[in-house]
């Protein structure tokens, strides 16, 4: 054979291209397994390319027929990026493709085998497409022609050797770019949609094991498919078919087909989609299937399988492997589309953004730049309960990386703040965080919210501001994982174009949550990492010094005795049920003046529902307040006042709004309403695991006890570890209670459940020392009370330690504990200064919020004589769709 074409092929062997550098050459000829033997070779040259071909042909061969066909056998080397492919033509009275073999193979030597029918004299050409990538190339070696192929008499070349592909009417990039850019959109008929002019021409049999893909056309129907075949490959792997290089791609990129596994056999095989990118090469399975279709007319399914943006030219693949081959069995995939996939297409009347993802991602995509994608679920909705939710579970084996995320299409400028509302799941040992970003023109990414360790195996709601964008911007979703062990989950996603409400959470990372500052000095937002002289070295949230917080500076020499500085929350509606605001609240320094918490009606005197004046020490400390605001929409307001002290400051953190009252000091904590004012902390140096708030009915991945104590159900919840055998033993987790005063004498009482193979300690926490009051040992099985009495001449915190076990359950349940009122329920202390915190605001707002529901019941009364007045006139829409949101509360949703 001989070549005709400018980039040739050369005969070379491993030592003389390079035997040190993995990327240059196949390393051994096929022939004889040697860095020594030879082989035809073909790649870019040092200089680059001046043509992506190179061609050579057979001497002039007999003819054939269909009984005695030429049959030539060779393997092939086709590695790296700069693989395009092989092609085998017969040149005869004109010239056509026998055989093809598409792209990187990988670092393997491949059998072909190609049959030729020719009914004149006629020669063989093979072709390779190489690219101008950084590494790879082409080998061939052993070829073998058959007693069939015989050489002509004649023994004449053509007189003119064919001339190398025309030139396309488009540059090569924008070859398959879902672009119609030539006139007869020939740059778009090769490309692998069925729809095309050309047919499924496009896809090419890349397989290298003893399967591989045929694609057969009916003369009488003109109907196409690929169906998997026997091939001669010796590797044990999937058939695989690709198209040529396609893209980029745009957000709403989709690969519509149609696919059946049929068969008289009970198990066909299995099939599924993968993208090859031509920068980071092989990327997850996209969609799969396994098992067998049904027979007759249901023996065809389809699919709408979204491909989304693809930054970089990709290949789409076909992947298949058949228990048993046709005629007993078939995989066959048919009507094949490319839909809405050009890098610049968006909707143009787009979902949006607001999702309950029941019929798919709506205004959002998956982003394969990233590591894993978020996958739908069904049976854990926060909608309905068992419809589908978004989820990344990290205990997925096919889990890769560090994060997954989730893009919007791009937005609009808006006049205003917008505001995102959606709910979520943070549940596990190793559940790491969720994040809101948003992406600015250029890329750059800004957090807007996020959201890390333990929360419960339960909905919570969170509103995320996005500020006023005055250009095109998106917006992702990013779960980012710390381990194997726990799941992300968002649903009922809303964006709306309007400033957040007051949010039900606001921890500071990332953002204000819209609180605004006015006073004399004015509160900032720090972090331990920011802070100079004065402030907490660390948040609440986060307990790092990169965590935020808002501070103001109290010393005198910002703000001097009897000077104020507020720090307010937005506008939140009025509800007709007493809510409860928790926060964290951190005062250092000697005279650092006085916190006040107050909720200011728009309407009306503000009214105070906590207060506090104490030297506090480098703690952070609990806060609560009940807000009964009777429909009338109010405000937070943090008031501090100057008391002349030096180097002092106020913090707040982890502010709160529970959609339930607040708990007396020492009241009982079923759990059924969240973990009052019990925590866990976050401190990696102190436990490495977390308490986590789930209920058997909810529960569908851990071991949990039958039923919780409190209602004996499995309805009813508890706080247990959701460990299994990836998290190891031995682990802890420290619960905490808030700072508690001096005491004399003061019970706390639980329940527990555990396994018979590890101890639970209970302590006493001062001044960072622990003192052990309780070990907790080996129950085996049913929940069991424990009443421990604490002494303690310091202000205190008790922590419930529990520490994992080789196998079983650790759980607790109906944590009380009695200031003050020891275990033979006798009073044993007065009210300390501790205590004493100021009540009058409780006492007041009692009165208001009697007088506010006597308004309420008017205004109800009023409401519905008139609603059924209208009823009956005929008056009003026809028809109510929707829910009210009214008495939804948050901390509570479990599914």
């Amino acid at each position: 054979m001989r070549s005709v074409s400018q980039l040739r092929w050369v005969r070379t062997n491993q030592k003389s291209i390079s035997n040190s550098d993995p990327l240059k050459g196949p390393g051994r000829d096929h022939s004889t397994n040697s860095a020594t033997g030879h082989f035809l070779y073909v790649t870019v040259p040092d200089g680059g390319l001046t043509n992506d071909w190179a061609m050579f042909q057979s001497p002039s061969l007999e003819a054939t027929n269909i009984s005695h066909p030429c049959k030539m056998v060779m393997y092939t080397h086709q590695f790296g990026p700069r693989s395009g492919g092989l092609t085998v033509l017969v040149a005869d009275t004109e010239i056509y493709p026998v055989w093809e073999r598409g792209g990187a193979l990988g670092d393997v030597w491949v059998k072909a085998e190609v049959e030729i029918v020719a009914h004149s004299i006629f020669q063989i050409v093979i072709v390779a497409a190489v690219r101008d990538f950084a590494y790879g190339g082409i080998a061939i070696d052993s070829i073998v022609l058959s007693p069939e192929c015989r050489l002509s008499s004649d023994n004449n070349s053509w007189a003119k050797p064919p001339q190398p592909p025309q030139d396309p009417c488009a540059e090569p990039v924008k070859l398959c770019d879902f672009h119609r850019d030539c006139a007869g959109a020939e740059d778009e008929n090769k490309c692998g949609d069925f729809s095309s002019p050309e047919g499924s021409s496009g896809w090419t049999d890349a397989s290298i094991g003893g399967q591989g893909w045929v694609l057969h056309r009916n003369d009488t129907s003109k109907e196409e498919y690929l169906y998997v075949s026997e091939a001669p490959g010796q590797q044990l792997t999937e058939a695989q078919t690709r198209t040529p290089l396609l893209g980029p791609s745009g957000p709403a990129c989709t690969l519509s087909f149609d696919f059946a596994l049929t068969g008289n056999v009970d198990h066909i095989g299995e099939l599924s989609v993968r993208v090859i990118d031509s920068l980071l090469g092989m990327r997850p399975k996209l969609w799969e299937f396994s098992g067998k279709t049904e027979t007759g007319e249901g023996a065809w399914q389809h699919v709408d399988l979204p491909i989304g943006v693809r930054k970089y030219r990709f290949q789409l693949a076909f992947e298949a492997h058949a228990e048993k081959l046709p005629p007993n069995a078939t995989i066959q995939v048919k009507s094949v589309h490319f839909v809405s996939c050009h890098a610049e297409y968006f909707p143009s009347s787009p979902t949006g953004l607001s999702c309950n993802f029941e019929n798919g991602l709506c205004g959002w995509y998956q982003d394969n730049s990233d590591n894993f994608d978020w996958a739908l679920l069904d049976g854990m909705d926060h909608t309905i309960g068992i419809g589908r939710s978004l989820i990344v579970d990290m205990w997925s084996p096919s889990l890769r990386g560090a994060f997954g995320r989730l893009v919007s299409f791009t937005q609009l400028p808006g006049r205003s703040d917008h505001c995102l509302f959606f709910f979520y799941k943070l549940y596990g040992p190793n559940t790491g965080a969720l994040n809101v970003k948003l992406l600015d023109n250029n890329g750059f990414e800004a957090v807007l919210w996020s959201r890390s360790a333990a929360h419960g195996n339960m909905w919570h709601e969170a509103h995320c501001p996005v500020p006023h964008q005055l250009t095109n911007f998106r917006l992702m979703f990013e779960a980012v994982r710390s381990g194997f062990d726990g799941r992300v989950a968002i649903d009922d996603v809303t964006f709306v174009d309007r400033p957040c409400t007051i949010p039900m959470m606001c921890s500071f990372e990332g953002q204000r949550c819209g609180y605004s500052s006015s006073g004399r000095v004015h509160w900032l937002h720090r972090s331990g990492h920011t802070a100079t002289l004065t402030g907490p070295k660390t948040d609440h949230t986060l307990e790092t010094e990169l965590g935020f917080y808002m501070m103001v500076n109290t010393g005198a020499n910002f703000l001097p005795s009897g000077g104020t500085s507020v720090l307010a929350s937005p506008v939140r509606q009025g509800t007709a049920k007493t809510e409860c605001v928790h926060f964290w609240y951190h005062m250092g320094g000697v005279n650092p003046g006085s916190l006040t918490l107050y909720m200011k009606p728009v309407k009306g005197e503000r009214v105070k529902i906590f207060s506090d004046s104490l030297n506090q020490g480098d703690v952070w400390r609990h806060g609560n307040g009940n807000i009964s605001s009777a429909l009338v929409d109010w405000q937070l307001e943090f008031e501090v006042v100057g008391a002349g002290g030096i180097n002092t400051y106020t913090a707040v953190d982890d502010i709160f709004i529970a959609a339930h009252a607040c708990e007396d000091q020492g009241s009982k904590c079923s759990l059924e309403r969240g973990m009052c004012s019990w925590s866990n902390t976050q401190n990696t140096k102190v436990d490495q695991l977390d308490w986590e708030l789930t209920s058997p009915e909810a529960e569908s991945h851990y071991l949990t006890p039958p039923e919780d104590h409190s209602l004996g159900t499995e309805k009813g919840h508890f706080l247990f570890f959701p460990s299994s055998n990836r998290t190891a033993a031995y682990k802890n987790a420290q619960l905490l209670s808030p700072h508690l005063p001096p005491t004399k004498g003061t019970c706390l009482k639980f329940w527990a459940y555990k396994p018979h193979s590890c101890k639970d300690p209970v302590w006493r926490l001062s001044e960072h020392r622990y003192h052990q009051l309780l070990v907790v040992r080996e129950l085996g099985g049913p929940w069991r009370r424990f009443d421990v009495n604490i002494v303690s001449t310091e202000e205190y915190q008790i922590v419930l330690e529990g520490i994992k076990g080789s196998s079983g359950v650790v759980a607790l349940d109906d944590i009380e504990y009695s200031v003050g009122v020891n275990c033979a329920n006798k009073v044993t202390d007065e009210l300390t200064s501790s205590s004493k915190r100021d009540n009058a605001g409780g006492i007041a707002a009692s009165v208001i919020v009697v007088l506010l529901l006597i308004g309420t019941l008017i205004a109800l009364l009023i409401y519905y004589l008139r609603t059924k007045r209208a009823i009956q006139t005929g008056a009003g829409p026809s028809a109510v769709i929707g829910f009210s949101n009214e008495v939804y509360e948050p901390d509570l949703t479990v599914s």
